[in-house]
C-alpha cells in the first residue's frame, strides 16, 4: 500500500506539470495546494520526480513506472519501495558507482541508451566529453559558495559545529550538499556569495586594472559584478538587465556584501540604447548571455524531458544581437567577456565565429568550463579584445 501510495503521488506530480515553470517552484506550489500531502510525501513525490526527469528520453517506450524505478536506482544511493518492487535483481547495487549502475542497467535493459539521456548530442560544443556529461546527469550537484578567504577558516568550523559535510575547493571556496539550509547557519552574507564553482572560475578571464570602468550589461542577481569587485575593488560599475526585478535583487545582495559604489540601468539590449549611452566608455564589458541554460541541468532535469531544440536557434540570434548592440560603447584594445551557462555549440563556438566575423573584436581565448567533472554546472566562455 505505502507503495501505491508513493506511486500515485508522483503520477499526480507527473501530470500536472508541464514544464513551463521551473520545477522546484512548481512544486512549492502544488504542495501548498495539497495540504494533507504530509512531510513524507512531499519527499517522496520530490525524489522521485527529480530522479525521474534525470533519465531524460532513455527507455522513453517503457512503462513509467520501471521508468521511474530504473531512475531512482541511478540517482540514489538509498534504496526506495520502487527499486524493491520493481528492480528486485538489482536493489542489493544500490550503493555502487554511477558508472557501475549504468553498466548493470545496461545489461538488464538493452534497449536503455546514454545517448538518450541527453538527446541533443549533435549540438554539444566539440570539447564536451559525452559519456562523462551524461552520467553527470545522475550526480546531484554540489552547493558552491564563494567565501572571503580571511573567513574561510571561520565558516568551515561553523559548518562543521553544524553538522555540514564541507569540502574546501580553495582558499575562497567551498561545496556543501545540494539542499544545505545556509542562511539558517550564516545568517549574515557579506563574509560569502553563493555561487557555482564554474560561474566563479569565469572571473580568471576578466583581469580588470586599477580604477577601471566595467559594464556587467546582463547583470541578473549580480554574481559576476560581485566576483569583478572582488577581484579589484576600485572598479567602478555599471550593471543593468531588461528585468527591474532582478536589478532589485541584485540591489539586495549589493547591499548585503557592502557593494555600495555603482550605477544601475533597466535597458533593452536589442534596442538601441544611445540615449541611455551616448557618452559611456567602458574599460571592459561582460556579456553574461541570456542561453538555454543546458549546462545547468544538472540542477533543472525537468529540462532535459522539455526542452524544444528549436529554442537553441532563437538564443543564438538574440546573443549575436547583444554583442553588436553593446561593443561599440567598449573602448579600443579593451576586453568584452562572453559567457554562457550552455553546452549547445550554437551557443557558443558558433556565436564567436559569427563576432569575429562581424564585430571589430578579436579572440584572445575560449572555453568550456567543464563542470560535469566537479558537479557544478557547464558554461563557455570567451575572452575578446577590440581592435
Amino acid at each position: 500500500m505505502r507503495l501505491e501510495h508513493q506511486i500515485r503521488a508522483f503520477e499526480q506530480v507527473f501530470k500536472n506539470y508541464d514544464g513551463t515553470q521551473p520545477l522546484h517552484r512548481f512544486l512549492f506550489t502544488y504542495f501548498k495546494q495539497h495540504k494533507q500531502m504530509g512531510s513524507s510525501d512531499r519527499r517522496w513525490a520530490t525524489r522521485y520526480i527529480y530522479s525521474f526527469f534525470r533519465l531524460g528520453k532513455a527507455l522513453i517506450n517503457e512503462d513509467t513506472t520501471l521508468r521511474l524505478a530504473i531512475a531512482d536506482f541511478l540517482c540514489n544511493h538509498t534504496l526506495s519501495l520502487v527499486v524493491e518492487e520493481k528492480l528486485p535483481n538489482l536493489k542489493e547495487h544500490i550503493n555502487l558507482s554511477v558508472q557501475e549502475k549504468i553498466a548493470l542497467v545496461t545489461s538488464e535493459f538493452p534497449a536503455f541508451k546514454l545517448s538518450e539521456v541527453f538527446v541533443f548530442n549533435e549540438n554539444l560544443s566539440k570539447e564536451v566529453e559525452k559519456q562523462d556529461f551524461y552520467e553527470s546527469f545522475f550526480i546531484q550537484p554540489d552547493l558552491f559558495i564563494r567565501v572571503k578567504s580571511s573567513y574561510i577558516n571561520q565558516l568551515v568550523k561553523t559548518l562543521k559545529d553544524a553538522e555540514v559535510a564541507v569540502e574546501e575547493i580553495s582558499k575562497t571556496t567551498l561545496a556543501l550538499p545540494n539542499g544545505t539550509k545556509l542562511e539558517q547557519i550564516v545568517p549574515a552574507q557579506q563574509y560569502y556569495q553563493i555561487q557555482d564553482l564554474s560561474s566563479q572560475k569565469t572571473g580568471n578571464f576578466f583581469k580588470p586594472q586599477t580604477w577601471d570602468y566595467w559594464w556587467d550589461c546582463c547583470a541578473a542577481s549580480g554574481g559576476k559584478s560581485l566576483l569583478l569587485h572582488d577581484l579589484e575593488p576600485s572598479v567602478q560599475l555599471l550593471v543593468s538587465d531588461v528585468r527591474e526585478n532582478s536589478l532589485n535583487n541584485l540591489e539586495e545582495r549589493f547591499r548585503e556584501a557592502g557593494l555600495k559604489k555603482y550605477q544601475k540601468k533597466v535597458l533593452d539590449l536589442l534596442q538601441n540604447n544611445d540615449q541611455d549611452l551616448h557618452h559611456y566608455e567602458f574599460d571592459g564589458i561582460i556579456l553574461d548571455a541570456p542561453c538555454s541554460g543546458s549546462g545547468t541541468w544538472g540542477r533543472t532535469p525537468e529540462m532535459l524531458y522539455y526542452f524544444d531544440s528549436h529554442k537553441i536557434s532563437y538564443f543564438s540570434k538574440l546573443q549575436t544581437a547583444i554583442a553588436a548592440n553593446v561593443v561599440k560603447y567598449l573602448k579600443s584594445g579593451k576586453p568584452l567577456v562572453y559567457i554562457t551557462c550552455s553546452v549547445f555549440k550554437q551557443e557558443n563556438e558558433e556565436v564567436v565565429a559569427w563576432i569575429e566575423e562581424n564585430l571589430p573584436l578579436e579572440l584572445e581565448t575560449m572555453e568550456v568550463i567543464k563542470g560535469y567533472k566537479d558537479k557544478a554546472d557547464t558554461m563557455f566562455i570567451a575572452r575578446f579584445i577590440k581592435k
